[in-house]
């Protein structure tokens, strides 16, 4: 799977080298909304062209996860700086070892591949995620992955843009399902192909993501830490009134007395809030991983796929 925008330069060449990779693959190429040739070179050179008029990578693969069916999925950017050799690797990882997502962690090649702002952006989202989910990835927002079905089929794309890989990420840790990480090398784009990917802007929605992810998923740890906050500012605004009224019985400074109860207040109110909302979130969690499981994994395709060869190999042999 290839989401595309105007990647006319490079998506002929991504086709021929995953089709060299993986010779047995179904390749299909997911237009987002190009303004150049891309679908026509696509095409041309051999692979299934679909089409997303909806601009962003989030509704590309979207289109993608509901549209194709299959045992095992690969997406790929189309701008040929991921290692398409590496693809059969990452396949046999995931089905050898019945996993349901496989992610090439970037290692750059060029410094002109992996620009320092991307690399600090990667580094403090992923140790954010890290923090907060589980430390099991280095590289969040790859765009070089292997799915299972289970995973595809179960996973409720919200995301519209390049905040897509991080909600990808951090599905596969909310419901602590089997993934691992393979170091890939990250080439250069070559030239005359521009990155999609803004710094600042892209850097704000993924900011925006995480910080909502962590209210939806995590909401005793969100809402823990603002009844922390507010019950520490309450203290520190009680403690001079308080001593104030233990040497003189006044309280001199009511609006300080009154902002102290406030905060306390509201921090009670916050940490209600994160009690309840845990029982919903983990409620939900429950329904999501009923979900994952009601799908076939790489372990029953397996397992089907050897019981379905049998009766074949006792035909050969008693034909034999």
């Amino acid at each position: 799977m290839v989401p595309c925008l105007n990647e006319e330069l490079t998506i002929g060449k991504v086709i021929a080298d995953f089709r060299a990779a993986l010779p047995r693959a179904r390749i299909v190429i997911c237009d987002n909304a190009s303004t150049d040739n891309t679908a026509a070179v696509a095409e041309n050179a051999g692979a299934e062209v679909i089409y997303e008029e909806l601009p962003g990578k989030g509704n590309a693969i979207r289109r993608l996860f509901s549209d194709i069916d299959a045992d095992i999925y690969v997406m790929v950017d189309g701008d040929d700086t991921y290692e398409a050799g590496l693809a059969p690797k990452l396949v046999a990882q995931l089905w050898e070892h019945r996993l349901d997502m496989v992610c090439a962690k970037r290692v750059a090649s060029a410094n002109a591949a992996y620009r320092k702002g991307h690399v600090f952006g990667n580094r403090m989202f992923s140790g954010i995620v890290a923090r907060v989910f589980g430390r099991r990835f280095a590289d969040i927002l790859t765009g070089y992955r292997v799915f299972s079905r289970r995973f595809v089929k179960s996973f409720p794309i919200l995301s519209e843009g390049f905040e897509i890989e991080t909600e990808l990420t951090i599905h596969a840790l909310e419901l602590n399902m089997p993934v691992a990480e393979i170091a890939s090398a990250y080439n250069e784009r070559p030239e005359g192909s521009d990155s999609k990917l803004h710094t600042f802007s892209d850097g704000l929605k993924i900011s925006k993501l995480i910080f909502k992810l962590v209210k939806d998923e995590r909401p005793m740890t969100f809402f823990g830490a603002l009844f922390l906050l507010f019950a520490a500012m309450s203290i520190i605004l009680a403690i001079p009134i308080t001593l104030t009224f233990i040497e003189t019985g006044l309280v001199p400074r009511l609006p300080t007395a009154v902002l102290s109860s406030a905060c306390m207040l509201l921090s009670f109110l916050f940490l209600a809030c994160g009690f309840i909302l845990d029982s919903v979130t983990r409620g939900r969690r429950e329904r999501k991983r009923i979900s994952y499981l009601s799908i076939a994994g790489p372990a029953a395709i397996n397992v089907r796929s050897q019981t379905e060869a049998a009766p074949a190999r006792e035909f050969r042999e008693y034909a034999d």
